[in-house]
């Protein structure tokens, strides 16, 4: 049986997922990212490997994602984030139409297409005020954990509007709402909010809500919330009042996009092996 390894090498985190010839996930692994791609990228295989029950050489392909991919020296094949992110999310909810992937450096509004192809996108890479990197640097002003920025966010009681486009311009906004003793649920749901706004205009302009069902959450508008910063209860919740319907959000949504390079990683290794065994019958 092969196994086959899906690394996503993300600006915040490293994210692998290794599966079997079924498609089913046998183990995942988390590593923070830093200057060292593939170093980092060794860990995060490492620990998926280990969760498997499995040696990393027993590794027969390895499909490589995210902005390290091509610093992976042990790659068979790297693919565009974009497009694993896409065909993780259709795998697990085959009825999802829209995908929303917010990371640390940049936010995707992706239509989707039968089968999981990217139909169209917009993304907001220009700026950190509209990706994951923004709430780091607020939860750094703030000085409290990253981790606990999705619960925070869920006490306020009254959000802080931030307006600013730029994060640098944003950044000064927080502190002025810290200067005159607003609440730090209140700064966060504000930041929350403010990225949710753009997240949603983005989907937007790749066809959401065009088909008259966004209301009443037609099946044509099932959007699949993925990367990190869907773990942030507060920004699922901002992102669903926009919308005006809720979002589906899967267990591991960092792991979505590493989930679908293994995918196509296994459909490149399956199709090698038939052309390698058709070769050996016409000689």
């Amino acid at each position: 049986m092969p196994y086959i390894a899906g690394i996503d090498i993300g600006g915040g985190s490293t994210k692998t997922v290794v599966i079997d010839s079924e498609r089913r996930i046998l183990g995942r692994g988390l590593a923070r990212s830093n200057a060292d791609f593939d170093g980092v990228a060794q860990r995060s295989m490492g620990a998926a490997c280990e969760e498997a029950g499995i040696d990393p050489s027993e590794i027969d392909y390895i499909a490589a994602t995210g902005l390290g991919r091509y610093s992976l020296e042990r790659r068979n094949i790297q693919i565009t984030d974009l497009t694993c992110g896409a065909r993780g999310a259709a795998t697990l909810y085959p009825e999802a139409r829209y995908v929303l992937d917010m990371g640390a450096q940049c936010t995707r509004a992706i239509a989707l297409r039968d089968g999981g192809k990217v139909k169209t996108f917009r993304t907001n890479e220009k700026c950190a005020a509209g990706s994951g990197g923004f709430l780091e640097r607020v939860a750094r002003y703030l000085e409290i954990s990253l981790d606990d920025i999705g619960n925070l966010s869920m006490d306020a009681d009254d959000p802080q509007p931030i307006s600013s486009v730029c994060a640098v311009l944003a950044e000064s906004e927080i502190i002025n709402h810290v200067s005159e003793g607003r609440s730090i649920p209140n700064i966060l749901r504000g930041a929350h909010d403010s990225l949710a706004g753009r997240t949603i205009s983005q989907l937007k302009m790749v066809g959401f809500g065009q088909n008259g069902a966004q209301s009443d959450g037609g099946e044509d508008e099932v959007v699949v919330f993925i990367g990190g910063v869907a773990l942030q209860e507060g920004m699922v919740v901002c992102c669903e009042q926009r919308l005006g319907q809720s979002l589906i959000v899967p267990e591991h949504p960092a792991h979505v996009a590493a989930y679908g390079a293994a995918i196509l990683g296994l459909q490149r290794h399956l199709k090698r092996v038939d052309a390698s065994a058709t070769s050996e019958v016409q000689n």
